[in-house]
């Protein structure tokens, strides 16, 4: 079995109410799915975090190495993709776009075994997992309070245990916003809340000191991710646990971080981090640290059944009786193809997500979709 070709799929939505996170605006909905086909007729999928045409690009870039190599030998892929561009960036689109080919051979994998990638991984430790809503952006129009705690309640009565609510629009402001959610659902759901890297350092510790009282599980991405000592600063110096990583790509974009304990919470990105390859190995050195991993989740279903193959196959740090289980984010955002691409979309039952059970990453690409979400040239 050898690769035949590589291709790329673009996907995109316009958003009739365009939202903003702290660091970046939305307008639309754009992603980009790897499509692997190899010269017996096995196809893997995978997807890359980030911005869709760039990653497409990288792909692109990457094929000539890819084409006729056994796609069953991950590591030695891996090895040689990484290296043919490690010169021109050790993190960001290079390993994006490595992360979203290295779901899609995985996925072969599976397929050629008739497995789970979680078999492949090792076993499965879980057959479900609760899921998280995140949503709470600031919509334009809208009265940002308002529509966050009614967001989060709506949340709440789908099922869901807990919820992101994204905050570093400014201090005054998002507490307020923490403060009418906490309100609205009451002292039992978890609240935790994203800056997506809006504040400074300065920011991060008065909020993260006045918000304690809220009950926040954790304070993700408070300062920009090449701070790393503005990051320990915020760890130290407030209370609520801090969580960061869907950006530091790559083992050695997540090793400082992990060793000098910059975070209580490490968040990698299946999509983003290196892939399924590179996951394993960062979530073994944040188990040798002690540091609690919470894989990061935003993209369509094969980006959710990828993470859900990597979950089911988490070992528990520790490992008890009781043990502390990962959960799932779940974007519930506009986002029409997010379930269409794929024939049975993965869904949740009252916050609870079922992890599939078939060959590779367990899906079945829906092409109807992909065509009729196709991003345009303009």
């Amino acid at each position: 079995m050898k690769i035949a070709a590589v291709r790329t799929h673009l996907l995109e939505h316009r958003l009739a109410v365009p939202f903003e996170s702290a660091s970046m605006r939305f307008d639309r909905r754009a992603h980009v799915l790897v499509e692997i086909v190899c010269d017996d007729g096995t196809t893997g999928w995978g997807e890359c975090l980030g911005p869709a045409r760039p990653n497409a690009a990288v792909v692109a870039a990457y094929t000539p190495w890819l084409i006729g190599a056994d796609p069953l030998e991950t590591e030695k892929i891996w090895a040689r993709l990484y290296n043919a561009l490690r010169d021109q960036g050790q993190r960001g689109l290079t390993l994006t776009a490595l992360s979203g080919i290295d779901i899609a051979l995985w996925d072969i994998k599976g397929k050629h075994f008739d497995v789970p990638v979680s078999t492949l991984l090792g076993g499965r430790f879980r057959e479900t997992i609760r899921a998280y809503a995140t949503g709470s952006f600031k919509r334009d129009g809208v009265d940002r309070i308002e529509d966050n705690a009614a967001d989060v309640a709506r949340y709440r009565s789908e099922g869901f245990h807990a919820s992101k609510i994204k905050i570093g629009f400014g201090v005054d402001e998002d507490l307020a916003v923490v403060r009418a959610v906490r309100n609205a659902v009451g002292p039992d759901m978890r609240l935790m809340v994203d800056a997506n890297h809006g504040y400074d350092v300065l920011e991060a510790l008065e909020f993260g000191r006045k918000a304690a009282e809220l009950d926040i599980d954790w304070f993700e991405e408070p300062v920009v991710p090449e701070q790393l000592g503005a990051y320990r600063e915020v760890r130290a110096g407030q209370r609520i646990p801090v969580a960061g990583g869907e950006t530091w790509h790559g083992r050695w974009g997540m090793r400082e971080p992990v060793e000098t304990r910059a975070v209580d919470i490490l968040q990698p990105d299946l999509a983003g981090v290196g892939g399924f390859t590179e996951a394993r190995r960062v979530a073994d050195m944040a188990a040798l640290h002690g540091v609690r991993v919470v894989p990061h989740v935003w993209g369509t279903a094969v980006h959710i059944a990828a993470a859900l193959q990597f979950m089911a196959a988490m070992v528990p740090n520790p490992v008890r009786v009781n043990p502390i289980e990962p959960i799932l984010e779940f974007d519930r955002t506009d986002n029409p193809f997010r379930q269409a691409v794929v024939k049975t979309p993965i869904d949740h039952d009252q916050g609870v997500v079922k992890i599939p059970s078939g060959p590779g990453l367990g899906i079945e690409i829906d092409r109807d979709a992909l065509a009729e979400f196709r991003m345009r040239d303009d």
